[in-house]
């Protein structure tokens, strides 16, 4: 396992760049969560050679035969975007508030066995309770655990503001959107939506100067609201 808070050399778009993390912790509530709000970050990280782990609470509701589509879904889609590891909680679904005990001592698990850089999780005002709890739970971990801990805008998120804005690339959007099509059971969700979303939402919060000056591919994005970040002068 790296030593935390490593800086890796990456490079971006013919530009050389220093990742600020090398091992990057998503937690989220349900399948499809994570690849829906994050899945451009995931494999722009995953292809920049950090180490990405999804951790997801439940495995969703089994299906009349007893199997659990949703899991192996979120198993084609990691795979897809690059992802070292998916492993799942069974929190029963929508039933989080009545098992936040359970919930603090998996998190603590996961947290000791990945010992990440950077945490991402929900943001914690949301529509939806399995989110919230998720969002509280992850953060109490997480601020005695790692440096750097961020939430992502879902499309439940309740008075978001991205303090930071990823912006991706078609090639980006398009691994997404093959990943977001893993999720065949989730048929009442269009995941064209959120591709579209993707290529829209982050107008509404950068002024049109700001965006006359971006690259060309720079045309699609995803939100972040950070809760922590360190920066080190000298990481050695």
């Amino acid at each position: 396992m790296p030593e935390t808070n490593r800086a890796e050399p990456t490079c971006l778009n013919g530009q050389r760049l220093h990742s600020d993390v090398a091992t990057v912790l998503i937690v989220v509530a349900h399948p499809d969560d994570a690849e829906i709000a994050m899945g451009m970050r995931m494999h722009w990280y995953a292809r920049n050679g950090a180490r990405v782990h999804v951790h997801c609470l439940t495995t969703g509701a089994p299906d009349p035969s007893g199997a659990r589509p949703r899991q192996e879904e979120c198993l084609d889609a990691g795979s897809l975007l690059g992802i070292e590891t998916y492993t799942f909680s069974s929190i029963p679904d929508t039933r989080f508030v009545e098992h936040r005990g359970a919930i603090h001592a998996a998190l603590s698990d996961v947290f000791r066995d990945t010992r990440p850089d950077v945490v991402y999780t929900h943001y914690p005002d949301d529509q939806h309770l399995d989110h919230v709890t998720t969002a509280a739970e992850v953060t109490a971990v997480a601020l005695r655990e790692t440096a750097n801990l961020r939430y992502f805008r879902s499309p439940y998120s309740v008075g978001f503001e991205p303090t930071f804005v990823f912006m991706g690339t078609p090639e980006l959007l398009q691994a997404k959107q093959k990943a977001l099509q893993c999720f065949t059971s989730q048929h009442q969700l269009d995941m064209d939506v959120f591709q579209r979303l993707a290529e829209v939402t982050y107008r509404q919060y950068l002024h049109h100067r700001v965006v006359e000056r971006f690259p060309p591919l720079a045309t699609c994005a995803e939100l972040f609201h950070i809760a922590r970040h360190v920066e080190f002068a000298d990481a050695r």
